[in-house]
């Protein structure tokens, strides 16, 4: 998701709240930043540093960093609990510098710090990449229904070019184990859920045993992206895609992953109501879910004829992930505005994977 935040710095477990000041972004201790870059991009950035958060999402903490002159972008962790594996700064990092050279449009990097020593978690420092990541019906209503149209299929079709990235000939051939890749997709999930548990949620285990008792097999692997949908795409004044963005769960697995997950969010104005992450399928001009699949498989070749199962494991990953966000909400490790709610989203989206279950 394309993530910030915003609000005071909740300490969590961030060694790095001890050395910033009053004045620093919550998470992002500008000296000890400064003297990162001196060291690891010596040029990058001079003069004293400003920081700022970029506003929305709700997982990991985008920073705009700049010295005056040149801004770049900071991603870190979230504050305080983080599920293991659901973070990691240098999987991101190293996704994006190996897409660098492919039709797939990524920001360049510039550093990456696989410790805890500057910020008090892993992090990276890339382009800041010009474009805007549509999240909302109201703004995509501004382009109007040919523009809306235009940015949507552009979004396909980028999904597509990731899809057909050779794996190996951009160095990302160890980047996953595709063997096996549905069943650890279920089973992580769970481990997810589990990490977060913190009351009942009706129907959630029985929506994991049923995918777990129904994987498919999965078709040739590809670069999965993990949350592919048009809010963590740039978009500019031409409605060309510029960057992708929030690689932090991409590896190697079946590409019908992010297929139905995207189908996913197409429908979550519809079953979480004010709750969604995005509604930008409510957009004049923006294609139905089953125009958007027939782009897809026209242009990619695959098979969507049966997407029953993996809609079900999206509509899961989804609901474990709301939850996670909820769990430290509940605990006060989330910054920002807009979380009081979210809980509410995660037995919808449950219903909604057994709904798909049962159309198989």
């Amino acid at each position: 998701m394309t993530d910030a935040a915003r609000g005071p710095h909740e300490r969590g477990d961030d060694a790095a709240a001890d050395t910033s000041h009053p004045t620093d972004p919550p998470g992002l201790p500008l000296e000890a930043l400064r003297s990162f870059l001196d060291r690891e991009a010596p040029g990058l950035l001079s003069g004293p540093l400003t920081g700022r958060v970029v506003a929305g999402g709700k997982s990991n903490l985008t920073y705009v960093v700049g010295d005056g002159v040149r801004t770049v972008v900071v991603r870190r962790p979230p504050l305080g609990h983080v599920l293991a594996t659901a973070h990691d700064m240098v999987r991101e990092h190293r996704v994006i510098t190996a897409l660098r050279d492919t039709p797939v449009p990524v920001p360049d990097t510039y550093a990456v710090c696989a410790t805890d020593d500057v910020l008090g978690a892993p992090f990276y420092v890339m382009e800041h990449v010009g474009g805007t990541p549509y999240r909302s019906a109201a703004q995509l209503d501004v382009l109007g229904a040919q523009r809306t149209r235009a940015v949507a299929e552009r979004m396909i079709d980028t999904l597509v070019d990731l899809h057909g990235v050779d794996p190996d000939a951009v160095g990302l051939g160890d980047f996953g184990r595709p063997e096996g890749f549905l069943e650890r997709q279920v089973r992580r999930w769970k481990q997810q859920l589990d990490a977060s548990r913190s009351r009942e949620l009706p129907g959630i285990d029985d929506l994991h045993a049923r995918l777990a008792a129904s994987v498919p097999h999965s078709g040739a692997p590809a670069v999965v992206h993990g949350d592919f949908r048009l809010d963590n795409l740039l978009v500019d004044d031409r409605d060309g895609v510029t960057a992708v963005l929030d690689w932090e769960m991409a590896t190697l697995g079946d590409p019908l992953t992010d297929v139905a997950l995207l189908e996913a969010y197409q429908s979550l104005p519809e079953i979480v109501g004010g709750n969604a992450v995005s509604d930008v399928s409510r957009a004049p001009g923006f294609p139905s879910g089953a125009e958007l699949l027939a782009r897809y498989g026209e242009r990619s070749g695959r098979d969507l004829s049966s997407l029953s199962f993996h809609l079900g494991l999206a509509y899961f990953k989804l609901a474990v992930i709301l939850e996670g966000i909820h769990y430290r909400y509940s605990k006060g490790q989330t910054v920002g505005e807009g979380f009081s709610r979210i809980g509410e989203a995660t037995a919808p989206l449950v219903a909604a994977g057994l709904r798909a279950l049962d159309r198989a």
